[in-house]
């Protein structure tokens, strides 16, 4: 994988990071992970092999939940970041609310309520 300007490519760094050091490095993570899964989708999705795809599309979904843990910890780090995260996720969540389009949930799966259990 390419090292996108890196500083710590290959060595440890000479001391301990500081927070600030340790928010940019996860950053430098993130777009690693990313760049990962584009790079595996890619071989997906130009390949016929379907053991080859069965693995790249189960290592690019293991980068994806990188990104997500990756994400987790930022947000922790750095609450004021995290803020930007929300407001940005409430600005489309107010576009789609515009559009008359409801969000669909994350599992892909309709929500079950006790309503929806009892009608079955």
């Amino acid at each position: 994988m390419a090292s996108l300007a890196n500083p710590f490519a290959g060595n440890l760094p000479p001391k301990k990071l500081t927070k600030e050091e340790l928010i940019q490095a996860i950053r430098l993570d993130i777009v690693g992970e990313l760049e990962a899964i584009f790079l595996y989708d890619a071989h997906v999705q130009a390949m016929d092999d379907p053991i080859a795809k069965k693995v790249l599309a189960d290592i690019r979904d293991e980068e994806k939940a990188h990104v997500g843990e990756l994400m987790t910890l930022l947000r922790l780090l750095d609450p004021e970041e995290a803020k930007h995260f929300a407001e940005g996720e409430n600005e489309v969540k107010e576009m789609l609310e515009e559009l008359n389009i409801t969000e669909k949930p994350l599992s892909g799966k309709a929500e079950s309520t006790i309503g929806s259990l009892i009608d079955k």
